[in-house]
């Protein structure tokens, strides 16, 4: 059973930058989907960025492309999302999850598509 728990979240103003770090355990081989999803109240959850470890490609969401990126830290054992030039809007709950394999590309911000799941961490962003 993979773990994950998420940490980073703050308040900030617009503008301002975090980093959110999702810390892994349980795999059971190096080759997964690890995602980052946010849902604001009343707003469905939705994919921001998803890395495909061991080696695999990133994908970021088209709208936050330019101002977000997720990678990996294999020392540490974290996926890391790092958010510049936030925006209130960019205020939710951030979730990290987990697949337990490489997701084809049409699943990659599927939130049924992933299996494991942090508790989240909140980022308000203040205009």
């Amino acid at each position: 059973q993979v773990q994950l728990v998420e940490s980073g979240g703050d308040s900030v103003q617009a503008g301002g930058s975090l980093r959110l770090s999702c810390a892994a355990s349980g795999y059971t081989h190096d080759k997964n989907s690890v995602a980052w999803f946010r849902q604001a109240p009343g707003k469905e959850r939705e994919g921001v960025a998803v890395i495909k470890t061991g080696g695999g490609p990133t994908f970021v969401a088209g709208s936050l492309e330019g101002r977000f990126t997720i990678s990996q830290d294999k020392a540490e054992s974290t996926v890391n999302l790092q958010m510049d030039s936030l925006k209130p809007e960019d205020t939710a709950m951030y979730y990290c999850a987990a697949s337990a394999d490489w997701l084809p590309l049409k699943d990659l911000f599927r939130p049924s598509a992933y299996n494991s799941w942090g508790q989240g961490t909140q980022v308000t962003v203040s205009s």
